[in-house]
């Protein structure tokens, strides 16, 4: 089955949601805030246009959808109020695959207005309009010099397909027994992901750099990769190699079927911070302002669940790391290997998670991009 119709984070606003299991995303938007704020005073100092287009490319759903709009509508409040200029009116367009829940955004819309005229005021409510543009972002979505600002953020490091190129001539699977790159994966199998990464972000630039007008800009922030030149990582084990370890187990108990778990891999590649600056650099119709790299653990953000009304006790470090995978993987795990192992598979795999933090330290790398549209 296509990614596109199979990728999707968990909707609704249940346990297993996205919604609920998002916090590690929240920290990460947070965390490039700063960044944020100066990308939007750059668009200021062209000065706003009558009305401003945003777009959110992999908004999700869910609490966060909504605080990227409010905090970029904030800076653009603060912003005009210190040079005294009359705020723009904006549109602001939320970008997912058809399968995102955006039934779940739009039913937030009616509070989300209803706080910002408490706070901003009824003329400020009159000015700012939501819709929802679904689709994948490799591709046009817009017309042409259409969009002031663009963001994208946790969505970037997920690919338009699974690489191909991972079954060898002879039908042998090169990925036997792995769901990613892992140790044991062969040079093909990364160079397979890399190219995929190299020609889909080409893709996304390519289809932007169309959309923005002059000037515009683009704060993009991705999952990175601290693999080295011999293709190895810092890292002693990555949570995608850990769920590939815990499918493994559960081969061996026959739970799950060997070639069905060989014929499995994620359609997910982080960059290197060489590979992403080196396809922006060759795509050449943006200028980067700012270019970063930030850590985070697998756990953090884990505090903020006491403030979210879990029916269910705290979880462990375990649970809490393998909820916040299962909300993003679980649509393309059960299209494989059906829905029924999917509780055994993520109980096993909090178990995991808890036993490797035990001894290793488990970290998320991000990168982040600030860029203008070349005038």
């Amino acid at each position: 089955m296509e990614v596109n119709q199979i990728l999707s984070m968990n909707g609704g606003d249940g346990e297993t949601s996205y919604a609920k299991n998002s916090l590690i995303q929240k920290w990460v938007m947070l965390k490039a805030k700063p960044i944020l704020e100066e990308s939007v005073l750059r668009l200021s100092l062209s000065r706003f246009p009558e009305c401003v287009k945003l777009a959110d490319f992999g908004c999700s759903s869910g609490p966060n959808t909504l605080l990227l709009v409010w905090e970029i509508l904030d800076i653009i409040h603060a912003t005009c109020q210190r040079v005294n200029r009359k705020a723009p009116m904006f549109q602001v367009f939320l970008n997912d695959l058809p399968g995102n829940d955006f039934n779940t955004i739009f039913r937030s819309l009616p509070s989300f207005y209803e706080k910002l005229k408490k706070e901003r005021g009824s003329e400020f409510e009159r000015a700012f309009f939501i819709a929802g543009m679904p689709g994948t972002f490799y591709g046009r979505l817009f017309p042409d010099c259409f969009l002031h600002f663009v963001y994208s953020s946790f969505s970037l490091h997920w690919r338009s397909q699974v690489p191909e190129g991972l079954v060898g001539e002879s039908g042998v699977p090169l990925n036997k027994g792995n769901i990613h790159i892992a140790k044991t994966s062969s040079h093909n199998v990364l160079k397979a992901y890399s190219d995929l990464f190299e020609k889909d972000f080409t893709l996304f630039l390519r289809s932007r750099s169309q959309e923005m007008v002059p000037g515009g800009h683009m704060l993009l922030v991705m999952m990175g990769s601290t693999r080295k030149a011999d293709s190895s990582s810092n890292q002693s084990c990555s949570i995608w190699e850990l769920l590939g370890i815990t499918l493994n187990d559960m081969v061996l108990e026959g739970k799950v079927e060997e070639a069905k778990l060989d014929r499995f891999n994620l359609p997910f590649y982080a960059p290197t911070i060489e590979e992403a600056k080196a396809v922006i650099q060759t795509e050449g119709t943006f200028n980067i302002h700012r270019f970063e790299t930030f850590e985070a653990d697998w756990d953090c953000n884990m505090d903020d669940m006491s403030n979210k009304g879990f029916s269910f006790e705290k979880p462990g470090r375990g649970k809490y790391v393998a909820m916040s995978i299962r909300v993003v993987a679980e649509s393309m795990l059960v299209g494989h290997f059906g829905e029924g192992i999917m509780d055994d598979l993520f109980e096993r795999f909090s178990n995991k998670i808890e036993e490797y933090l035990e001894d290793e330290e488990g970290k998320y790398s991000f990168i982040t991009i600030s860029m203008t549209k070349n005038v």
